[in-house]
């Protein structure tokens, strides 16, 4: 009798499976437990590999012991929740790498360079029937999954998504264990790169036919004057059932409020047992809603799946009408509309939580970029993560999605393909970027073989877009391009080659910032910086160029082929501080420092990258110990003329250049400095900067007064050290505690301090109370929410100052 009725079950399942779309994405992020491994020392790494049969000699041998068996004891293992970045709790060590900003990870350290992780899931008996998948978005990095105890597989790469099908592996209607180990010991770039499950993990349901992973290429062909586009869906279904299966395949356009403005026919398809099949079918449109970076609109596309007439899956793709196209002559060309590239290059971690940033934290930092005048992305050097693009196609923002690693065998293509086919259908991604600064090929005929072959490779994936390489300097490889690349023009002699190359189609995928420590100037003694920070090289000069990020932008602008930039870079990152070296920890070279707290560089991006007035005169007017010195100050603003006042002086008013800055000399006295501008005559703006008071109280200012009950998502928190009167201390670094009273927790604090070495990421998984010194005046607490409705205050208090809360509320 029980086998008659679980055969009716089955039966249902299986017949529920095919009546509709039962696809599904469930995130995975709680409930994971963690500890530390051993690298190169099995013994010690829970006996990994050392059993008689082993996971790779028998699957799922009765006799493993190790952390992938279920039977194994992990009470003793310590919670975490994803994201995560165990490199993040790590301590610093001069004898560490640079690259990773001398965290204690990598082969000197092979205790702290191994993590493994496990989880047990529960799987209904009513998903019997169903393909289920694990993905995973992204682990750092040589990570082996298994489930159940058997060997799911293994992914070199910390940036390639990974997708393992676990349908015949499930324990339908009882628990499964997840296991996860991850090798951090081999440095994949030269940057900090994190270690762990640092981007999302899902469950994926789908029916036994359907939309293959990554199945949907949609993109569309416009005709001048843009008042009709042709959108083309080309469609891979999968077949994981066990018969040979006939189905449909249709598409439904449906606009950003969810009308639906065009429909195709269906399409019939055959497919054997475990077979994929393919079919290309296109939407007419009138009028389409360009996507372009001052107006991002979302088409979605709805692919369904009908078998025996029924929809077994419905699949939907967000995708943007838009024409991208450079040009040798007039740059970017972006739906026919002349566009210059105002771009940042950017690594993937920020301060408090290392590489594993929340999509909310992802989402504050884009904004950031956008106040700015910012308008594009290029991943610097790695695939992007998926929410990030998304972010991207909301908010506007082109990207330069990159591949990691140059080569053409079988290892590379595969990454290459990973991830065009997961990226492609994002308005947001002008171009692929096949490889980055790659020494060993740019002056050679490999070199150019190699570019050649990955250039036709990504066609082959994609034949919507161009691709490019970041050239360092060479003269080879860059020949077999369709976009070149310059990794800044001190390098590369850009002009000179677009003289003998008129041809050729230009972007600038890196140039210097030449920023510095957030307020510290040249002018300071190494007591008054500290080790670790340097003064900004626009006011030193660079190669007998003062103020250099200027360099870069006025030879981008004022060429009409140069299709733009992308500065160096926009956040700082942990890792890679070159010049500097231990106790610096991070490189310093972002416009906005670690939390996002910009810099002065930031206000001469704004100034010629917005339609805003801006006035900015620094430095600061704290300059204890400098009474009695000259002291040169600058304005960054796009108003025609400025006039500045010291402490009652008018030093006289000059002429703003276009795409510069404004100097004048001054004599140090605390005071009062003021800047004036005006435009066609008359004043728009003014700036002014005080000698302040002592530190008297803190102000605590967060990005919303709001979050998600969900657990996920973040306010980030921003608090700054003031005087009596109110205004910011600018060299104000006292020590805070930051306490949290309600639904909510802390998940890493930060200050901008490049040379910082104390702890700004918690070890509690519920953390309520860190603390960590202000610097320069500000520093910043990142609050998430719990999955519980209520309310959130974060305390923000300091010796001998006066306190100052902010209050959330979570639903």
């Amino acid at each position: 009798m029980k086998k008659v009725i679980l055969f009716i079950l089955l039966f249902l399942s299986i017949t529920a499976a095919r009546g509709q779309s039962v696809r599904e994405s469930i995130r995975l992020d709680d409930g994971w437990k963690f500890a530390f491994g051993y690298a190169g020392d099995a013994t010690k790494d829970f006996g990994c590999g050392t059993e008689y049969f082993n996971y790779l000699t028998k699957a799922n041998s009765i006799h493993n012991t190790g952390p992938y068996s279920p039977k194994f004891d992990d009470s003793g293992w310590k919670a975490v929740r994803l994201p995560h970045d165990w490199a993040a709790s790590l301590p610093y060590d001069s004898s560490a790498s640079k690259s990773h900003g001398y965290k204690t990870v990598g082969y000197k350290y092979p205790a702290t360079s191994v993590g493994w992780y496990r989880k047990t899931l529960h799987i209904d008996k009513s998903d019997f029937g169903k393909r289920l998948s694990l993905r995973f978005d992204g682990i750092f990095r040589a990570a082996q999954v298994w489930f159940n105890g058997m060997y799911m597989g293994t992914e070199p790469s910390g940036y390639a998504s990974q997708i393992y099908d676990i349908t015949d592996y499930a324990n339908y209607g009882g628990d499964n264990t997840i296991c996860v180990r991850a090798d951090a010991s081999m440095e994949e770039g030269w940057f900090y790169e994190g270690a762990g499950i640092y981007r999302d993990a899902w469950l994926d349901k789908r029916a036994p036919v359907a939309v293959a992973d990554y199945g949907t290429f949609v993109h569309a062909n416009i005709s001048k004057p843009y008042d009709k586009a042709v959108v083309v869906v080309e469609t891979e279904v999968n077949n994981s059932s066990l018969d040979n299966v006939e189905c449909t395949v249709s598409q439904t356009l449906m606009d950003a409020d969810g009308n639906i403005v065009a429909k195709s026919g269906d399409k019939p398809l055959s497919m054997r047992a475990k077979d994929n099949a393919k079919c290309v079918q296109s939407l007419a449109l009138n009028n389409p809603h360009l996507w372009s970076p001052t107006t991002p609109y979302i088409y979605n596309v709805k692919t369904t799946v009908k078998r025996d007439g029924r929809i077994v899956d419905e699949y939907t793709t967000p995708t943007g009408i838009r024409e991208i196209v450079f040009d040798a002559h007039k740059g970017l060309l972006v739906n026919g509309v002349q566009t210059k590239i105002k771009g940042v290059n950017m690594h993937q971690d920020h301060a408090g939580v290392g590489s594993a940033v929340p999509e909310a934290l992802m989402e504050y930092r884009i904004k950031r970029l956008k106040d700015l005048g910012c308008n594009a992305y290029r991943a610097s050097h790695n695939p992007m993560s998926p929410a990030l693009l998304d972010i991207c196609d909301r908010e506007g923002i082109m990207a330069i999605d990159e591949n990691r690693l140059m080569g053409t065998n079988t290892e590379h293509i595969r990454l290459l393909e990973n991830m065009i086919k997961r990226d492609r259908n994002h308005p947001s991604v002008i171009l692929w970027s096949d490889g980055n600064e790659e020494w060993g090929l740019e002056n050679n005929d490999m070199g150019r073989r190699v570019a050649a072959s990955m250039r036709a490779y990504t066609h082959l994936l994609d034949s919507t877009r161009h691709s490019t390489v970041a050239n360092a300097g060479g003269s080879e490889l860059i020949k077999e391009l369709d976009v070149v690349g310059y990794n800044y023009i001190v390098q590369n002699d850009v002009m000179n080659r677009h003289n003998q190359h008129p041809e050729w189609k230009i972007t600038g995928t890196e140039e210097t910032t030449g920023c510095g420590t957030r307020g510290i100037y040249e002018f300071m003694t190494p007591e008054e910086t500290g080790a670790g920070r340097m003064a900004s090289k626009n006011r030193r000069g660079v190669d007998g160029f003062m103020n250099v990020i200027e360099r870069g932008w006025q030879f981008y602008d004022s060429h009409d082929w140069a299709s733009g930039l992308f500065y160096w870079t926009g956040f700082d990152y942990r890792g890679e501080p070159d010049p500097l070296v231990y106790p610096a920890v991070g490189s310093q070279f972002g416009i906005l420092d670690y939390c996002g707290f910009p810099k002065n560089e930031a206000w001469y991006l704004k100034s010629w990258w917005t339609n805003e007035d801006v006035l900015h005169v620094f430095p600061h007017w704290n300059l204890h110990g400098h009474e009695g010195e000259k002291i040169s100050l600058w304005v960054y603003s796009n108003c025609d003329e400025v006039q500045l006042t010291v402490n009652g002086h008018n030093l006289g008013r000059k002429p703003m250049p276009r795409n510069g800055h404004l100097e004048w000399t001054a004599v140090y006295h605390p005071g009062k400095v003021v800047a004036k501008g005006y435009r066609h005559g008359k004043l728009v703006k003014t700036d002014i900067i005080e000698t302040t008071g002592k530190a008297a109280a803190l102000r605590t200012e967060a990005d919303r007064v709001q979050i998600a009950a969900d657990g996920r998502d973040v306010a980030v928190v921003n608090v700054s050290v003031r005087d009596a009167k109110g205004r910011v201390v600018p060299d104000a670094c006292g020590k805070l505690t930051f306490s949290i009273v309600g639904e909510g927790r802390i998940i890493g604090v930060g200050n901008g301090d490049p040379a910082y070495h104390g702890i700004d990421h918690p070890t509690d998984i519920d953390c309520k109370q860190m603390t960590i010194p202000a610097f320069n005046g500000y520093a910043q607490v990142l609050v998430q929410s719990t999955k519980t409705a209520g309310r959130i205050t974060l305390n923000c208090q300091s010796e001998g100052l006066a306190s100052s809360a902010v209050k959330l509320l979570t639903q």
